[in-house]
Parts: structure tokens; sequence; C-alpha cells
């Protein structure tokens, strides 16, 4: 019986970093970097599918210019990632797979559920489908960010998320 205690503990502890993140176990979905205090790698936090499973979810339905009818967008609220990783700035830079980027400011996350989309209709997004992550304003319950700056702010196929400031 210790002998397995030990065990499990040695296993548990090689997943575990020192600053408190699991390391990923999967392929990596998500790198997060700069103002940040919680990491699992050198300087950055790197989460797969699983990790970012585990933080507390949404379902977003909302219309956007993208679809052409309302959609459900499920993922991680963006206050979950924030908290996860100890940001400590006022503004994300989220970057897409092919380097576009948008600046979004943290206030964002803390007045609105935003949410890190990684399942749209149920389904895990893949890269052709704006995966592996989208970024989703609740524009049907807040129709005032029904506009081109929170349409510009929305980015997917999302790679990075840079806390600065």
């Amino acid at each position: 019986m210790i002998r397995l205690l030990f065990l499990m503990m040695g296993l548990f502890g090689s997943m575990a970093h020192a600053d408190g993140l699991m390391e990923p176990q999967g392929p990596v979905v998500l790198t997060v970097f700069g103002n940040i205090t919680h990491t699992n790698g050198d300087g950055v936090a790197e989460f797969d599918r699983d990790m970012l499973a585990a933080l507390v979810q949404r379902t977003t339905t909302a219309s956007t210019p993208w679809f052409d009818e309302p959609r459900d967008f499920t993922g991680p609220l963006a206050t979950a990632i924030l908290d996860a990783v100890g940001a400590q700035g006022s503004m994300m830079r989220v970057i897409a797979l092919n380097d576009y980027a948008a600046s979004v400011p943290i206030d964002d996350a803390h007045n609105f559920p935003i949410v890190f989309a990684t399942h749209l209709d149920g389904n895990v997004m893949s890269v052709r489908d704006k995966g592996p992550l989208f970024l989703i304003y609740p524009f049907d319950e807040y129709p005032e960010l029904f506009n081109e700056i929170y349409f510009g702010r929305s980015v997917w196929q999302i790679a990075q998320i840079e806390v600065v400031e």
C-alpha cells in the first residue's frame, strides 16, 4: 500500500510543474506568455485540449457575422484561462495561427462571459472550422457588442495569448 502511494505521488509529481500548472499530455493547442505567474515551461503556460476542458466551461449561443444562424460555442471562460496562468496585465494580445492578432482588454473578460470556444455545436473545432480556439463574445446576450470593435477582437484559429501591460 505504501509503495502504491509513493508510486502515485511520483507520477503526479512529474505531471505538475513547480508553478502549479500541469504539463500538457497531448498536443499543445494554446500557449500563454507575457505577464503571467503560473507556467509549465520556460516562461510560458502551455495547454492541451484536456487541460482547457478542465477549466470552467460555458456554452454561448450567439449570432455572428461568420455564420448564417446562431451557433453554440463551448469552451473555457477567458477568466478561467487568465486565472490559471496568473495573468498580471490589462490587455491580451490574441494571436492566430496565421499571425493575425487583436488586442483585447482584460476588462472585457471581467465584464462579459467571453469564451475561448473549443467546440462548435458540440463538435471539436478543427483549424478548418475556425479552431482550435475561437474567442466569442456573448453577442446575443449583450446586443451592444454586435459591432466591428468586438468582431475585430473575435479572433479564430487562436494559437497564443500574450498578456501585456
